[in-house]
């Protein structure tokens, strides 16, 4: 017996799939190569906008579904297909639908930073997302008509720089939301030094993180949410986990679910991250439960077995609970049933 699984980064509400582009990355092609042709985010912008509420929130349902199977009981879910203001407030709205609909708990995320529309630069969107985006959105939190936990922004080169992300998180902070932000993937910006000044709950990815960002991340207790999907997926040098424990850094888990790392499953996640991030499963189970939980603020409830907390748990069908990490791809043999707030709402055939 397991506490649920956490999942503490995903993407999951999104139109038209991008089988294409991994043909294109396993020729060779980057993730910025992709993105300045108009594919990656731009591809899926174009078709998310495209698609109205009852189709994104149908296939959203199917995959947190798909979630439930593979053991996770809290998961991060995230906007930032619309960019602009109608389409991204759909886009919360969708997952705002979702957590009636299937028995997990749902961390929500603005994200309308994700990208840059086509139409603008980043200044100009900055300042939407500043005065038009984020006040509508504390507006709708303070009407009860959406709950919205965190802000994020993708902090990096042709995106969003390190003071125009500052701006944003902090405007973010100030609506209510807790900072969880990409930072630090593809080039080393110092957004982890800016992330951890800001009081960041999560920072995700740190593929290119400095010695000076994993300290001022210690110093300022701002978890560390690690993606090797991603790392996988992108061919990147993975993150520098293990510098970041020896550092003092919580280090958490997430699927990076989204239309370029297609992977619902938590045990395959933790079983990359072992390999991978030079995790052990001890480290790779904490990662996935407690640590996610708290890279989210809500490791009061969820992440462990404690008296006090939600019911959660998976029960497994092996001789020992390693089996769930060690059996790649095997989790749904490993795992017999899940476990939601005290009841049972998956069983395996």
């Amino acid at each position: 017996m397991l506490t649920g699984l956490v999942d503490a980064h995903t993407h999951p509400v999104w139109a038209g799939d991008r089988v294409h582009e991994f043909a294109m990355k396993l020729a060779g092609a980057t993730y910025m190569d992709i993105h300045q042709m108009g594919g990656g985010i731009h591809f899926t912008v174009n078709n998310t906008c495209s698609a109205n509420e009852e189709t994104l929130l149908s296939s959203l349902l199917t995959r947190l579904r798909q979630m439930n199977q593979s053991g996770t009981t809290l998961v991060e879910c995230k906007s930032g297909y619309g960019l602009d203001l109608e389409n991204e407030v759909k886009m919360l709205r969708v997952i705002e639908q979702a957590r009636t609909r299937v028995p997990l708990e749902i961390s929500s995320t603005y994200c309308g930073a994700h990208a840059v529309p086509k139409n603008k630069t980043a200044e100009e969107a900055t300042k939407d997302i500043l005065e038009s985006h984020i006040p509508h959105i504390k507006s709708l939190m303070s009407s009860g008509l959406l709950r919205v936990d965190n802000v994020d922004v993708f902090c990096e080169v042709g995106v969003f720089d390190v003071a125009q992300s500052r701006a944003i998180l902090q405007v973010g902070k100030d609506a209510g939301m807790q900072i969880n932000f990409h930072g630090e993937e593809l080039n080393r910006l110092h957004s982890a030094e800016m992330g951890a000044e800001l009081g960041a709950h999560a920072i995700s990815h740190l593929e290119e993180v400095s010695p000076a960002g994993i300290t001022a991340m210690a110093r300022s207790g701002t978890v560390a949410v690690a993606l090797p999907t991603t790392a996988y997926m992108l061919r990147l040098r993975p993150p520098p986990v293990r510098d970041m424990i020896q550092q003092g850094v919580a280090v958490a888990l997430g699927s990076d679910f989204n239309p370029n790392a297609h992977c619902l499953a938590m045990p395959i996640v933790m079983n990359l991250a072992c390999v991978m991030l030079h995790m052990s499963m001890q480290e790779a189970l904490a990662a996935a439960t407690i640590n996610s939980a708290q890279a989210l603020g809500q490791s009061s409830m969820h992440g462990s077995l404690e008296k006090g907390k939600w019911g959660n748990l998976l029960l497994l069908d092996a001789p020992t609970w390693e089996h769930l990490v060690y059996q790649l791809g095997c989790h749904t043999n490993v795992i017999s049933a899940v476990v939601f707030k005290g009841e049972v709402i998956h069983e395996k055939l």
